[in-house]
């Protein structure tokens, strides 16, 4: 697992209070944290703010797996 998406899942974890060895890279965040669209756009936010990229919200409409939005975010810097 590369830097980014590892510090994606601990922050991920961190916010929605679950066990980040409970993540894995290829899970779909939807469903493994049964967030629904607003919630994963305050989490884009938080995300922006962590690793200091702008992340457009459509993003999220393409983006359903922990590396995905990790190579988005990648793909932002």
């Amino acid at each position: 697992m590369d830097e980014t998406t590892s510090k994606l899942i601990l922050l991920v974890a961190d916010r929605f209070h679950v066990d980040s060895k409970k993540l894995k890279p290829e899970d779909d965040f939807f469903e493994k944290l049964g967030i629904n669209s607003l919630q994963a756009l305050d989490l884009l936010g938080d995300l922006e703010v962590a690793f200091d990229v702008t992340i457009p919200d459509y993003i999220l409409k393409e983006t359903t797996t922990f590396q995905d939005l990790a190579k988005a975010i990648e793909g932002s810097k």
